[in-house]
């Protein structure tokens, strides 16, 4: 059995919290992959509201922005990810495959054979 690992940063500044996972990764990570906040939110299922919502909070809690935008008008819109995002990313993935490699160390002695789940009859 290999354990999942699944994380969040909860960190302040100045009395704003900003919590940082998977969530918030998928977003900046599509963001990347789309060049744009509406299409990254589809790709994920979420309303553009909320993922605009969440790019300006991390944004504003970041010490400098993840993601740069431009209005839309004749020669459209877009976002992107900015050099500190993307750093941001890679840290973050490093530091969650560091933490999966320290829990399947470290638990493996502990965990035994988890049989698989049983398929669902139609």
């Amino acid at each position: 059995m290999r354990p999942d690992v699944r994380f969040h940063v909860l960190a302040t500044k100045g009395g704003a919290a900003l919590a940082i996972g998977p969530g918030k990764m998928a977003l900046l990570e599509a963001i990347a992959a789309t060049g744009s906040i509406s299409a990254a939110a589809r790709s994920l299922g979420m309303s553009y509201r909320r993922a605009w919502m969440l790019v300006d909070e991390t944004n504003r809690c970041l010490a400098q922005p993840a993601v740069a935008t431009a209005t839309g008008g004749e020669g459209g819109g877009g976002a992107a990810l900015t050099g500190f995002g993307a750093a941001f990313i890679a840290t973050y993935r490093a530091i969650e495959r560091d933490a999966r490699a320290s829990v399947d160390a470290k638990l493996a002695p502990f965990l035994g054979h988890v049989p698989p789940r049983a398929t669902r009859r139609r």
